[in-house]
């Protein structure tokens, strides 16, 4: 009798199930062709467009936070502008009934376009759009593997390193320069000095000897601990000819990054035994590093400065150069944040 029942319901179509048509049916609709190719190929507008999206992304972020940080990344990722909408139209599809976050859009919308800022072109930190800057990305580009290398060993982040060499090299990058023209801009290489600062870092030899000596003094404020010991131990009995060779060679820039690093945190463990921590502030520890030894005293309220560096006819202190390009997101592919600036839990 099932068996029957069955076969006769099947044989009669009674088990289909008709379907029905969705509520937001007529949005979804409207949806398909709010998109259309004339919307694609109108750039007279791609500003205002920019400005469109963010601001949803912002109003959504205040209601739908996990919704918006997956907008944000689709759009980051893929670039389609397009189907970032369409994302922001589905979930706006379940926040119908949510009076604030529609009353905000409304107002957003009523407003929009009519107070957008001019775009600036480029990057604001007008250093970073000469010509000499690209040079300088695609010759730093080339030592990743060394400053990675440094960076593993001393436990100091690599970006970090490479603020402190921007401010060395930026100021030598100039187009104006013989030596720019000649190798660095042809070449994309990074400018070794070999007179009263060495390397591609600008260590001066006073300076990479007491780094060398607070390495092995375990009663140096510097002292980093056993571990370290050994870093910068020579090869030969020449030191001092060793020293400069190993800072002064074109082909090969370890050593230049190793000693900043390890100035870097030297300076760093001196500040933090004071009870003056200065761990997360890159343009502190870079002004400390192009003035030396003398003038890191530990102290509440430390300056921001270091030499003068003409740019085009603009200065810039050390300090605020490295720390502009540590924040600036430039080169963030090659050396990006890491969860501590300094690894390995030295004993203070």
């Amino acid at each position: 009798m099932f068996l029957t029942t069955t076969y006769t319901a099947l044989h009669f179509g009674l088990t289909k199930d008709g379907g029905k048509v969705d509520n937001n049916d007529r949005i979804f609709n409207e949806i398909k062709d709010k998109y259309n190719q004339s919307f694609k190929q109108d750039t007279s507008i791609f500003a205002k467009r920019d400005y469109d999206i963010y601001q949803r992304i912002i109003i959504l972020n205040k209601y739908c936070p996990k919704n918006a940080a997956f907008i944000m990344d689709a759009l980051k990722t893929s670039k389609n502008e397009v189907e970032a909408r369409r994302m922001l139209d589905a979930v706006e599809m379940y926040m119908v009934t949510n009076k604030r976050y529609r009353l905000e859009l409304k107002n957003y919308r009523k407003s929009k376009y009519k107070n957008i800022p001019k775009a600036i072109k480029g990057s604001i930190f007008d250093w970073m759009n000469i010509s000499e800057w690209q040079d300088f990305k695609e010759a730093v580009a080339k030592d990743k593997n060394l400053i990675d290398s440094v960076a593993n060993v001393t436990g100091v982040e690599g970006r970090l390193i490479v603020s402190v060499l921007v401010g060395e090299q930026i100021r030598l990058f100039n187009s104006k320069r013989e030596a720019y023209k000649k190798w660095i801009g042809p070449l994309k290489i990074l400018s070794v000095e070999t007179q009263f600062s060495l390397g591609v870092t600008g260590i001066k030899v006073l300076t990479a000897q007491n780094i060398e000596k607070h390495l092995k003094n375990s009663r140096s404020v510097y002292y980093l601990g056993q571990q370290y010991e050994h870093l910068l131990d020579f090869k030969t009995a020449n030191i001092e000819e060793e020293r400069v060779t190993r800072l002064t060679t074109y082909r090969n820039h370890f050593y230049s990054y190793m000693y900043a690093a390890i100035f870097i945190k030297q300076v760093k463990m001196q500040w933090e035994r004071a009870g003056f921590p200065i761990n997360d502030r890159p343009e502190i520890l870079a002004t400390l590093f192009n003035v030396g030894y003398p003038q890191s005293v530990p102290k509440s309220n430390p300056k921001v400065g270091g030499s003068g560096i003409m740019i085009y006819e603009k200065e810039h202190s050390f300090g605020s150069i490295s720390y502009e390009f540590y924040y600036s997101g430039e080169l963030f592919d090659l050396f990006p944040f890491q969860a501590k600036r300094f690894d390995w839990n030295e004993k203070v």
